[in-house]
């Protein structure tokens, strides 16, 4: 199918986009650390009901295995840690700012372990993508956004939180490189390698409450969780994989960064927020960096 890693790229990001909105009303309720873990829990129960009665076959190598484990846990566990300090430390629209270097990181660790190039069609395509993005989330104020402390270590946790989504995308594509992967089977073993090494870490450190207990006493919570799973871990995550087994890594990765950009209509008309000039001016801008990026 032609373009069928760019748009599944961008199918990824309206996935991602739908499951903020839901994990954050979540994560208001019983926080984040708990709503992080349960989520991965949930999306590996679903994955393995999803592959035993859709018939996938399990046929991986050891390296396949090795390699989509490594990418969880530098991917959903460490990179997501880094993020969720950025977020305390610096608020969520400088974090975001420096998750738009995921893609550049990515194109560079591509080149190099790689072998990726990418014409220099492609490559204005993505900046000028990655310019849009910029100007939607700089035109988001955050309350109490000057309050934050430990601005330097917060911005440094930003920067590794990006790099650990992009040596997350890398490792993947090691993955899919050597073989064809069902997506559903690669987003399955890389999720479940991340919650074996989480889930522990957090009831030791006592950060996680028991599930049931909590999700009996708030069935609404219940229906957050599961539905921020299914648009998140279960479904985002395995067109993501798609989406890199089938275009340049720095594209996919560039296309999956337009959330803030997705994000907009869903804030305007389910959630009635008020859009300013500068972040339609930069939506205008991703459009048409993206645009470029497929007719490149």
């Amino acid at each position: 199918m032609p373009y069928l890693g760019e748009i599944t790229a961008l199918l990824t990001a309206c996935c991602w986009s739908v499951s903020s909105y839901i994990f954050t009303a979540g994560a208001n309720r019983i926080g984040s650390v708990q709503i992080n873990i349960d989520r991965m829990i949930f999306a590996v129960i679903i994955l393995f009901i999803t592959i035993v009665f859709a018939g996938i076959s399990i046929d991986l190598s050891q390296n396949q295995i090795i390699n989509l484990a490594i990418s969880g846990i530098i991917g959903l566990v460490i990179g997501d840690t880094f993020l969720f300090k950025a977020f305390t430390m610096i608020g969520t629209r400088l974090s975001m700012l420096l998750m738009s270097l995921t893609p550049a990181m990515s194109a560079i660790l591509a080149y190099f372990f790689l072998g990726e190039k990418i014409i220099s069609l492609g490559i204005i395509g993505m900046i000028i993508t990655l310019l849009g993005i910029v100007l939607v989330v700089f035109d988001r104020k955050e309350k109490g956004e000057s309050s934050h402390s430990k601005r330097g270590l917060g911005i440094f946790y930003g920067i590794l939180g990006a790099l650990g989504q992009a040596l997350g995308l890398i490792f993947a594509k090691f993955a899919f490189e050597e073989s064809n992967i069902n997506g559903f089977l690669a987003t399955f073993v890389r999720l479940f390698a991340a919650a074996i090494l989480i889930l522990p870490v957090s009831i030791l450190l006592r950060r996680y409450k028991n599930p049931i207990k909590l999700y009996t006493a708030d069935r609404k919570e219940f229906a957050f969780t599961l539905g921020g799973t299914f648009f998140g871990p279960f479904l985002g995550i395995t067109l993501s994989l798609v989406s890199i087994a089938n275009t340049k890594v720095g594209i996919a990765s560039t296309l999956m960064a337009t959330v803030p950009v997705i994000m907009l209509p869903i804030g305007k008309f389910v959630f009635k927020d008020q859009i300013k000039l500068k972040a339609v001016i930069g939506a205008v801008i991703a459009v048409a960096g993206i645009a470029i990026l497929f007719l490149r």
